[in-house]
Order: C-alpha cells, then structure tokens, then sequence
C-alpha cells in the first residue's frame, strides 16, 4: 500500500516537497488559500500593480497524482490532521510547512486571491496619493520598501524609523550596512535610527491618512501613509497532543538535524517555522523539502540512511528597486546593485517558481501588461 503523506501549507517549502514526494506516495497538500502566493514579489506589487497578477498562481499544475485540499489544518496530531471543515486526514507521514505571518503588504493576509489583489490595489492608490511614506523597521522589508517606493516616486519623501542603532540585525560585515546606507542615501530615504516612535501610529497601516508621527527623542514628521516593517510570528498553533513539545515559547519548532520532531519520526518541519538558526528565507524553505522529502522516500522504502540539514551561512540579498540594492554571502562577500538586480531584481524569481507549480510562462502581451 501506498504511504499518505500530508503536507501542511502550500507555500515554498510546501510546494516542493509536496511535489518531490508526489510520484512515490499519496499526497494531500493542505493550503486555505487559493493560489500560491509568491510574497517574494509582494513589495514590488504594491508599488507597481502591473506585478499583482503574477503573485498569485494556481496549484491546479503542481501535482501529478496527489490532491490540494483548499482548508485549514486546525489540529495536527502524530499521525493525523483535522481541517476546519471537521474532516479527517489519516497520515503515515507528515510534514509540517506553515510559515510565518507577517505584516502587509510584505505578506498579502486574505486567503482568496481576488481579495487580496484588490487589497494590494488599494494599498498601490493609497501609496500613490500619499506625500509621505513612513516604514517602521530597518530590516530587510523596510529597506526593500523603500527602494521600490523610490523607483515608483523618486520624489516621494520616504522615512524609515528603527529604535536599532543601524539597519540590520545579523551577522553581516559593516561594509554591508555601509554599501545599503549610501544607496538609501542617493535615492534620499531619511534613516531615524536608535529611537522608536513616542507612540503606536493613529491610523490604520497601508492606509493614506496624514497625520504627525512623534520619535521618542521629539523628532516630528509629517506622513500621509505608514506601513510596519517587523513582526514575523511563525504559524505553529495547531499542534496537538506530544507535538506541542516542539514548540518553543516564540512559536519556533525544534527539530532534529533530519527535520523531524523530537520523538516523532515521522513527522517533519520545514520553512519559517522551524527554530534552525538562519535566515528565514524561501531559499532556506527550499533546501529543508529536499531534505525532508529525501528522508521521507528513505523511510517509505524502509531504509535507515537518513540525510541531515546543514543551516545555511549568512546570506542575504536585498533589493533596492529593481535596478538597486546589494547582497552579501561569507564565500561571495558582498555584491553590489548590478549583480543583485540579476539575482533578484528583475523578474523576482517569478518564472522558478512557475516551473515548480508546472505553468507555463504568461504570453508575452500578458507578461508586459
């Protein structure tokens, strides 16, 4: 008998290891959303609505022989999921790839993907009529934000405030920081370091309303519209019965070098939820469905040989625009805006992940409208 293998999330680490799994096992990948949604892209839709359309892409491709349930998993158990519809799942093996919430626009928040690109269309007007954007965090959203605020509006005023002493945390070399300050400067972003706002902003975020924002240390600015840039809480509440654990107080996952939860081989986690010290990126979400799909086959086919993930180095890229930005790796150093446009600026990776859902590329007339 064919093993079940349910794949909880369709995001990137979802999709690929649902799909690496698909012909050797029968898989249920389990997703409330409609579509894929390529948040990678999200910062540069909201400044460019010509890219709202790309962001969505239907999973109808992605499988072969396995089935996507559009639901929600609102109890994971060891061996088995119950979805919000009451039905449930029995499962040989499952595989844990939720991800993390994160503020919009950088994450688009509504589960049907019509909603959410009239969301995204009316964050793209509000931005537009706006006199001026403020973006509370340094990392790298608040810096991704404004450098595609400031393709689309060079004139746009644009001020990123973080009670950190410098823009991003992490373990990058200040000739990093130092190469992203400059751009920030040449394209006239105000960096407010090493003090936070007096007090949470009045209106509601994405939303063009003027008001005075107030730092803790009497700097006062005049906005028209505000978005958060922090806040990434992995998506790790439905786990039930001796899964729970796993779960740290941060929501993070504990997991083996093989990506399985302690005590439950079984079981595996992969993607932002997991507690791996690394970026969370799509890339690192990536290579751990590789990983768990590989060890997955492994015990399926009743061999003991299991691989191990090895976290990523400190990596980063960041997008300042579509032609600006700089990116740093220990083995690369650090790479300036042409290179980084090239990795991640122009198309955003968009045709890699059609491939992996199985569509086609859009006709061109589609692609340029």
């Amino acid at each position: 008998m064919t093993a079940t293998v349910a794949v909880i999330g369709g995001g990137y680490g979802g999709i690929a290891a649902a799909k690496a799994l698909d012909q050797i096992a029968d898989v249920c990948l389990i997703e409330p959303r409609e579509t894929f949604v390529h948040n990678v892209a999200a910062l540069r839709a909201v400044t460019d609505p010509d890219w709202i359309g790309r962001l969505f892409l239907p999973y109808s491709r992605l499988l072969a022989r396995g089935r996507v349930i559009q639901d929600r998993a609102v109890r994971v158990d060891a061996d088995s999921v119950t979805l919000g519809s009451g039905e449930q799942i029995a499962a040989d093996y499952i595989v844990l790839a939720t991800g993390s919430r994160y503020p919009f626009p950088a994450k688009p928040d509504l589960d049907e993907a019509a909603a959410a690109s009239a969301r995204l269309h009316a964050a793209h007007r509000a931005l537009a009529d706006a006199r001026h954007a403020l973006l509370l965090g340094a990392g790298p959203v608040g810096l991704e934000l404004a450098g595609e605020i400031k393709a689309a509006w060079p004139e746009k005023p644009v001020t990123i405030i973080d009670p950190a002493r410098d823009i991003l945390s992490g373990a990058y070399p200040d000739e990093f920081r130092a190469e992203l300050r400059s751009q920030l400067a040449a394209l006239g972003v105000t960096l407010i370091l090493g003090t936070p706002l007096a007090g949470e902003p009045p209106t509601a975020p994405a939303t063009a309303q003027a008001f005075t924002a107030t730092t803790r240390d009497g700097t006062a600015i005049a906005v028209g519209i505000w978005f958060r840039c922090y806040g990434a809480e992995p998506v790790t509440g439905y786990l039930a019965g001796g899964l729970q654990t796993a779960r740290q107080d941060d929501g993070h996952l504990r997991v083996t070098g093989q990506l399985q939860l302690q005590g439950h081989p079984a079981v595996f986690a992969i993607g932002d939820i997991t507690a791996i010290p690394e970026a969370k990126r799509a890339q690192a979400a990536l290579a751990h469905a590789q990983v768990a799909a590989a060890n997955i086959a492994s015990l399926i086919s009743g061999s003991p040989d299991l691989a191990s993930y090895s976290p990523q180095p400190p990596g980063i890229s960041v997008p300042l625009g579509p032609a600006g930005g700089a990116s740093y790796a220990p083995r690369t150093g650090i790479v300036h805006a042409e290179t980084t446009a090239q990795i991640k600026g122009a198309d955003l990776m968009i045709p890699a992940f059609r491939q992996l859902l199985g569509l086609q590329e859009p006709a061109a007339q589609e692609t340029a409208r």
